[in-house]
């Protein structure tokens, strides 16, 4: 198979002018909560509705209340103003409960959307994105927008309906004075959408520079045994620090002009309310309208007032989740290189002539990162069902990167990889992983009991399953030590573990995953006599019957292979036994002496 990944396929699109009808793909994902989106519009226009006719009702307590002589009058008005306060309490309860609601639901399903992408998309993309860029997308922004949805956008809603309900009223009350008013709403419109514009592009900045407050820490965090080892604490604290200045001062310049654009509002706003005030005054006087007329006038006036205000006030925050949406889209848009064919080829024929076999193809690979050195180079191997070849190198030959292609976390470019004679291409990637094992140098132990973390290699074994499999891992004995055995929380990344444990552990997994195919990087490189004495017994029981590729740095190791591959920039130099290799290949020869002298010598004086 041949297939070139350029590194645009994986890397986030870069940064573009956020647009409003981004925030359309957010509001798709409502469809299928119909009757909770017209429920929350109801009791929006309920409430909206209510709201604008108290100015009638004001009109008439003035008018006919406080100038008639019939205190009944008075009474009706108001009680009908309370009638009024009453209906807007239910119609708000339900409005800010409904909102609410489908704020947190709609948030729900991103982030599943999104995790769901992010755990789709195949190795190389997390070569070039920071694990934090993704967790601030994952939470921040998707924060962000629960906040727009639930909470903000019900606002901006409900004030525009009243901005221009409160508009046609004001003309009811007095069309002179609604003319003038007219002339005014220029004047605020053209700041709202000139200085809107910027904090929109303001807005997904911060939420970039926020982005990478979290990837420092994050990545400090993780390190924090090195960081101590090498005493780099303040070193680390300042570059967090630059990471957060930078944050606050994006931050800062959003909210300037976030606070620009509310105070001009708010000036144009009231100096118009003043002009008003005056010439409808005058109006009075001259007895060309009734006071009633005038204040229910001033009450349109104000609630069109207030309601431009929150509008402008929400529109930045509107303008911020269009920002944060379009960080999610972009994520979310971004497609995995590697996926399952439109008819995946099964692997499961016990009845073929390769059953059980791993073959190589002329593969020649690159990594996105190192374009120009190929990782493997016209490498050809071929594993027999149950053989347990050994790849033996130097640090960079290309070792690692035979496992990463036969998992096919990538896919070579030039070449194929068959596995019982199928091109591994035209197999669905899941159905691929699920017959090999991976026992790596440095399992990784998640935060949860111990049972769980070995179930995690089948999630439907049972308890009794696990608890066999950890027995033939050698390591029943010493979780059944635990204060509460197999379900003692491990710690994060299991802390509580040794490094000889957490070998077995993985071990424990992989055996029961039961595959067909197992992967060792060397699993007892970095352990001492006793702990490799403990792994080695489980690792016999896992190979048994398999065939498998163990990436070799330990005597043991090699002696006990099939075959040994000895690969040198990224091709295979020779193929044999550790004997056959040492009388045959000077590579190996001298890799041996070097890698394995003070195990030989161990071996020899133990004889």
């Amino acid at each position: 198979m041949s297939k070139t990944i350029t590194q645009d396929q994986h890397a986030i699109p870069p940064k573009v002018p956020v647009k409003l009808k981004t925030l359309q793909r957010i509001f798709s994902m409502l469809k299928p909560y119909k009757l909770q989106v017209v429920g929350a519009m109801v009791a929006l226009l309920f409430t909206a509705g209510s709201t604008l006719a108290i100015g009638q009702g004001l009109s008439f307590l003035i008018d006919e209340g406080f100038s008639g002589n019939d205190p009944s009058v008075l009474t009706t008005a108001l009680l009908f103003l309370f009638g009024i306060g009453g209906a807007i309490a239910v119609g708000s309860f339900m409005r800010f409960y409904l909102m609410t609601w489908l704020g947190e639901r709609v948030v729900a399903d991103l982030r599943h959307n999104v995790f769901e992408r992010i755990i789709e998309l195949d190795v190389a993309f997390f070569e070039t994105t920071r694990t934090g860029e993704l967790l601030s997308r994952l939470t921040t922004d998707t924060t962000l927008l629960q906040t727009v949805i639930g909470s903000s956008f019900s606002l901006a809603l409900r004030n525009t309906i009243v901005l221009f309900g409160g508009f046609v009223m004001m003309f009811v009350a007095n069309a002179k004075l609604a003319t003038v008013a007219v002339v005014l709403v220029p004047i605020i419109i053209v700041p709202v959408i000139y200085i809107g514009r910027k904090v929109r592009v303001l807005s997904k900045e911060s939420q970039a520079r926020v982005a990478d407050v979290g990837a420092f820490a994050e990545e400090s965090i993780n390190a924090i045994r090195t960081v101590k080892a090498f005493t780099q604490e303040k070193t680390n604290l300042a570059r967090f620090d630059q990471e957060v200045e930078c944050a606050f001062k994006t931050a800062l310049r959003r909210a300037r002009l976030r606070s620009t654009l509310s105070a001009t509002v708010t000036v144009v706003v009231f100096v118009g309310l003043g002009s008003v005030l005056w010439v409808g005054g005058n109006d009075v006087i001259m007895g060309n309208s009734t006071g009633g007329e005038l204040g229910a006038f001033l009450f349109y006036a104000v609630m069109v007032a207030v309601a431009a205000g929150v509008v402008s006030e929400v529109y930045g925050d509107v303008q911020r989740a269009a920002g944060a949406t379009e960080r999610l889209m972009e994520l979310i848009n971004v497609q995995p290189s590697i996926f399952a064919p439109e008819n995946p080829v099964s692997l499961n024929d016990p009845s073929s002539e390769n059953d059980g076999q791993i073959a190589f193809e002329d593969i020649t690979f690159h990594y996105e990162s190192r374009p120009d050195k190929a990782a493997l180079r016209d490498f050809t191997l071929s594993v027999n069902k149950g053989e347990t070849v050994a790849l033996v190198g130097p640090s960079g030959a290309g070792k690692s990167t035979v496992f990463q292609l036969l998992l096919r976390f990538y896919d070579p470019d030039i070449g194929k990889i068959c596995i019982n004679g199928n091109d591994i291409s035209g197999v669905d990637p899941i159905a691929l992983r699920r017959e090999i094992a991976l026992v790596p140098q440095d399992p990784f132990i998640f935060g949860t009991d111990a049972m769980e973390n070995i179930r995690y290699g089948r999630p439907d074994a049972t308890d009794e399953e696990v608890i066999a499999a950890c027995k033939e891992a050698v390591l029943d004995d010493y979780i059944c030590s635990l204060p509460n055995g197999y379900k003692t929380f491990l710690g994060e990344k299991g802390i509580r573990l040794s490094g000889g444990q957490k070998q077995r552990l993985s071990i424990a997994r992989a055996i029961l995953k039961n595959p067909a195919f197992l992967l060792l990087d060397e699993a007892t490189s970095a352990l001492d006599a006793e702990n490799e004495r403990l792994v080695q017994i489980a690792l016999s029981h896992l190979m048994q019957g398999r065939t498998t590729l163990v990436i070799a740095h330990r005597l043991a190791t090699v002696l006990n292979a099939t075959r040994i591959a000895v690969i040198v920039d990224g091709g295979i130099e020779a193929t044999g036994t550790h004997e056959e290799l040492r009388q045959s290949n000077e590579i190996y020869k001298r890799f041996a002496d070097l890698q394995f002298i003070d195990q030989l010598s161990n071996a020899d004086e133990s004889n």
